[in-house]
């Protein structure tokens, strides 16, 4: 398996730093809000980086924090009249029902600032004995001058940085391009006690207290947003390696952006989405399967036509899932004949292609292809003639390959008494060729969310996806 290193820019081979086991973390979100449509990406893309992983047999340790304590949390505090902790809880619970939603599985572990603040001030407190850091007024600061190297993820030198930098002058720093560990406490907002007086952590010292706590000095794999590149990361891995005098990271792994009918996301545009506010209109799968449709790295176009394409594509999917289960309820035969045997011996080469597609840097957009040739060449071999054993192997072989990326989880509930009436009630009137009747019923059904479709082997129907 093949990952693009930000850090080296190349595509390097994987190797863990223990045998079997992954080390992962990966930036989650400031919790102020419902995360928007940008966020969801980074979350989706690694959670399916995770899942393919697990499935090539690897034990992954996937750590993904929560900032609840940041100025736009304070901001939001002081704007609703409640503490930031209430804030803090309220979006989190929140983040959680769209992930659900989305598909994203739950991290080994969900670290809050809050919860590391010890940790974090131990932390600081190492990098200003080894020179790293120094303390002006209440305020800490990171030396990047004392860290060599200081740029070499972005792939900038520190005097390009300096003079960027100088366009804020913070006159308590010694160069423009330091950055704060910990801020002195302000009126109205959180603190805690420290050796340098009351305040609270810096945005970027979390992250490598979080990781080193949770997953030890060196990981395998950090990722995140393209944006969080500079400045986030590239002081993520100064202050950590600083502290360890390890390297941090061995991938450091970045998705591009999201773009908005061909325009940047941005609230003057109007153009800026909550996830809460896209699945109103969207299902939540659709989302998620419109997501895997580019290659992660490059940037993905929203827009209603492509999300109309990924809908059509998921549900060819599902009517041939419903179409094997149809066809194995009411399957004559149990036992695989020769012929099925070599057939479902056949169709392995596509779980050979998918894994050849996602071992080259993740690459979902070619698996999803792969995916659509299973489900063309099950469709051509499944019929009623076929065996129960025969489909169950289809149809598991196509559920082997959606589950790592997280597709294709929707469950068929049972129909309640007034809707199997319905449903009857249209079969009648069709058989007694009412066919306004039967028309009625069925857009009755549709706006509850239940497609028919006849068939040459009966009604069948689905909820809509």
């Amino acid at each position: 398996m093949k990952l693009f290193n930000s850090l080296t820019r190349k595509k390097e081979e994987f190797k863990t730093i223990e045998e079997n086991k992954v080390r992962m973390y990966v930036c989650g979100p400031t919790v102020y809000n419902y995360f928007h449509i940008g966020n969801a990406r980074p979350f989706m893309m690694f959670d399916v980086l995770r899942r393919y992983l697990e499935f090539k047999g690897y034990e992954v340790n996937y750590v993904q924090n929560f900032t609840d304590v940041d100025d736009k949390i304070i901001n939001r505090a002081n704007e609703e009249g409640i503490s930031s902790l209430e804030v803090s809880e309220k979006y989190i619970e929140e983040y959680f029902k769209d992930a659900d939603a989305l598909g994203i599985k739950r991290a080994t572990v969900h670290p809050k600032v809050t919860e590391n603040i010890e940790g974090i001030i131990k932390f600081i407190d190492v990098l200003i004995n080894r020179g790293y850091a120094y303390e002006v007024s209440g305020d800490v600061y990171f030396d990047t001058k004392a860290f060599e190297n200081y740029g070499k993820l972005s792939g900038q030198s520190i005097e390009d940085l300096n003079v960027g930098a100088r366009i804020d002058v913070n006159t308590d720093k010694k160069n423009p391009t330091d950055f704060v560990l910990w801020k002195s406490h302000k009126p109205g907002e959180p603190y805690w006690v420290s050796p340098w007086g009351n305040g609270r952590p810096g945005w970027h010292i979390e992250c490598s207290v979080m990781s080193n706590r949770y997953l030890g000095d060196s990981i395998d794999i950090h990722a995140g947003g393209q944006d969080l590149i500079f400045p986030h990361h590239e002081n993520e891995i100064a202050q950590t390696e600083a502290y360890t005098g390890k390297k941090f990271a061995n991938y450091w792994v970045h998705n591009g952006y999201i773009n908005i009918n061909n325009e940047k996301m941005s609230k003057s545009k109007g153009n800026f989405f909550t996830v809460r506010e896209i699945l109103e209109k969207y299902p939540a799968e659709v989302v998620r399967f419109f997501m895997l449709s580019a290659h992660y790295r490059n940037p993905v176009n929203f827009s209603e036509e492509l999300v109309e394409q990924a809908k059509n594509g998921l549900e060819r999917i599902y009517k041939s899932k419903e179409n094997m289960e149809y066809l194995m309820e009411n399957a004559t035969s149990e036992k695989m004949t020769e012929d099925e045997k070599a057939r479902l011996e056949e169709l392995r080469e596509f779980k050979t292609k998918f894994i050849t597609a996602m071992d080259d840097d993740l690459n979902t957009a070619d698996g999803v292809s792969v995916i659509f040739e299973l489900v063309r060449e099950i469709n051509i071999s499944s019929n009623e003639e076929s065996s129960k054993e025969f489909l169950q192997g289809e149809l598991d072989s196509l559920r082997e390959l959606t589950e790592v990326l997280g597709i294709l989880t929707a469950k068929k509930e049972s129909l309640d008494d007034e809707i199997e009436a319905l449903i009857k009630q249209r079969q009648d009137a069709r058989a007694n060729r009412d066919f306004k009747l039967a028309d009625q019923i069925r857009d009755d059904l549709s706006a509850r969310g239940i497609i028919l479709e006849d068939t040459s082997q009966g009604v069948k129907w689905r909820f809509k996806k």
